[in-house]
C-alpha cells in the first residue's frame, strides 16, 4: 500500500522542481531565442554542452519549457484583425465542454475562464472584420452553451508580449 501512494505522490508532483539560477538563465536565454545552441548556452554559464543538454532536457520533462515556436507577423499571413471577445455561458464554472469548443476552433489564440460577469474571454484573429462576423456565425453560433458574446476590436497593438518575466 505505501508504494502505491509513494507512486500517486510522485506522479502528482513530478512537474513541481525548484530552478535554481542556472535554470533560470537557461529559460532567459532560451526565451530570447528559442533557435539558441546548447554551446552558445554553455558559454554563457561556462559549463559543458553536455551538462546544458541534460538540464534543458529535465526542464522539458518537467513541463517547464513546454513548447518551442516562431513567432510570425500576423499582417503577413493576412491575419489583421485581432479580437478579444467576452462570452458568457450557462454552464457551471468547472464545466469545461464551452472551453473545449472553443479551443477548436482555429482562429481563436487564446481561451480564458474569467471572474466578473463574463464567463470566458477569448483572443481571435482573422483576416478582416467580414471574416471575424463568419467566425461568429459559423463557429460561435454553434456552442450551444454561449449566451452572450461582447467584442473589442484592437485598433493598434502597442505592446504584445508572450515572454515571461523570468527571476534572476
Amino acid at each position: 500500500m505505501n508504494l502505491i501512494l509513494l507512486s500517486l505522490y510522485l506522479q502528482n508532483n513530478k512537474h513541481n522542481m525548484t530552478l535554481d539560477k542556472i535554470d533560470l538563465t537557461i529559460l532567459r536565454l532560451m526565451q530570447e531565442n528559442s533557435r539558441i545552441s546548447n554551446i552558445h548556452i554553455a558559454k554563457e554559464l561556462n559549463m559543458a554542452p553536455s551538462a546544458v543538454l541534460e538540464r534543458v532536457k529535465k526542464l522539458e520533462q518537467k513541463n517547464v519549457i513546454t513548447q518551442y515556436s516562431a513567432k510570425i507577423n500576423p499582417n503577413a499571413v493576412d491575419l489583421k484583425l485581432l479580437a478579444f471577445i467576452f462570452m458568457k455561458s450557462s454552464q457551471s464554472l468547472g464545466c469545461t465542454t464551452t472551453t473545449n469548443e472553443l479551443a477548436k476552433i482555429k482562429e481563436v489564440q487564446e481561451v480564458h475562464v474569467i471572474a466578473g460577469d463574463d464567463c470566458f474571454l477569448v483572443k481571435v484573429r482573422t483576416a478582416d472584420s467580414a471574416s471575424l462576423m463568419e467566425l461568429m456565425r459559423t463557429s460561435f453560433s454553434k456552442i450551444p452553451n454561449i449566451l452572450s458574446i461582447k467584442t473589442t476590436i484592437v485598433l493598434e497593438t502597442v505592446k504584445e508580449h508572450q515572454s515571461l518575466n523570468i527571476p534572476e
